[in-house]
């Protein structure tokens, strides 16, 4: 006995094929569209000095990079990098008395969109660690050895944060080895 195999127009009925074809047709062009500017931001991210700097960075892509060049028009507002990662929400709030310091959980405040796209930069450099050796995806090699995944995310996008400062400071590129 030979098993029947249903494909996709088996297992949605006419009529409701039908129905949902206008919406089809939409996600369609959507993803066209999407696609459209997916390729205007990457020229011109390859225009922009700036973020071409930025996409020296393991993790900063054309998106990240030309949002944090838009937004971030003069580094020398902020007085160093732990207060760059504090205007993106990257930094752990503070619950220090008596001299003991505690560090809770990331605040959260700051630039919302550019905070989300670093973490989403930091979830691929975690995921590629394995097959590079520079220091960056070194140091989070180890902290996935005792910490967990979202955890080691949030403080790579901290120190993203922080090498976005040095960069823009700076005016040169990551210099990371095997980069």
């Amino acid at each position: 006995m030979a098993a029947h195999v249903m494909d996709s127009h088996d297992m949605i009925p006419a009529g409701v094929r039908t129905a949902l074809m206008p919406l089809v047709r939409q996600l369609h062009l959507l993803d066209e569209e999407i696609a459209e500017s997916d390729r205007t931001i990457q020229a011109i991210a390859k225009t922009d000095a700036t973020a071409r700097r930025l996409m020296s960075i393991p993790g900063i892509g054309p998106v990240t990079a030309s949002a944090i060049a838009a937004s971030v028009q003069d580094i020398s507002v902020f007085s160093g990098p732990r207060e760059f990662a504090a205007f993106l929400g990257l930094t752990p709030r503070q619950n220090s008395s008596g001299g003991r310091e505690r560090l809770g959980r990331v605040s959260k405040m700051g630039n919302r969109y550019l905070r989300k796209l670093l973490v989403v930069g930091a979830h691929a450099v975690l995921y590629h660690r394995k097959v590079h050796k520079d220091a960056l995806r070194t140091w989070a090699s180890h902290l996935m050895e005792t910490k967990p995944f979202k955890l080691v995310a949030v403080a790579i996008a901290n120190k993203l944060a922080r090498i976005v400062f040095a960069i823009l400071r700076s005016g040169t590129r990551y210099a990371g080895v095997n980069a």
